[in-house]
């Protein structure tokens, strides 16, 4: 078994203001989750990556520039733990992660993050078609209410646990904290 490394998706500010995203955030202890995984790698001394988005929009609130586009303070980077930008919903696309984790030798990624049907997903799906091998932790990653174009409205728990089931088994394995800091 190689050393997992964790990659932490979003955590950033402007996932604070819940109306913008779409109201009704689910799982509130998502961030708790996280902060015991980001420990457990921490005291293991394995790889931690914190994936952020930088938006090439000028106005958008996930700007690095912007009060927004600031990590959430729990789950901020540390020491010399990695911090890559995005500007786009892949942690992989337009940046230097897949070959940050190839000079580590890295085959085993744990992801977290917000939000679980955006970057969450995707990062998931590319990292699989990659060929790493995933473990997506649930209960570590929220999402908000999406409406679809015919103005349907779909509350953030069932988007959250849509978005899961469709990439388990095939991307990824769908994981608990609690499954992952006891293994």
């Amino acid at each position: 078994m190689t050393t997992p490394a964790l990659l932490l998706i979003d955590w950033q500010c402007a996932f604070d203001d819940h109306a913008y995203w779409g109201g009704n955030r689910n799982n509130p202890d998502a961030e708790e989750k996280a902060a015991l995984l980001l420990c457990h790698w921490r005291a293991q001394g394995w790889p931690v990556f914190h994936i952020r988005h930088d938006s090439a929009e000028p106005n958008s609130i996930l700007r690095k520039d912007r009060p927004g586009g600031a990590a959430i303070a729990a789950l901020d980077a540390k020491d010399n733990e990695a911090v890559i930008y995005k500007q786009v919903n892949s942690g992989f696309i337009g940046t230097d992660l897949q070959a940050r984790l190839e000079a580590i030798a890295v085959t085993e990624l744990v992801i977290c993050g917000l939000t679980t049907n955006h970057c969450v997903s995707t990062t998931a799906r590319m990292a699989g078609n990659l060929g790493f091998d995933v473990r997506l932790v649930g209960d570590a990653c929220a999402t908000f209410d999406r409406a679809s174009s015919d103005g349907t409205l779909y509350p953030a728990q069932l988007v959250h646990d849509i978005s899961l089931a469709n990439i388990d088994r095939e991307f990824c394995s769908v994981v608990t904290a609690e499954g992952v800091l006891k293994a």
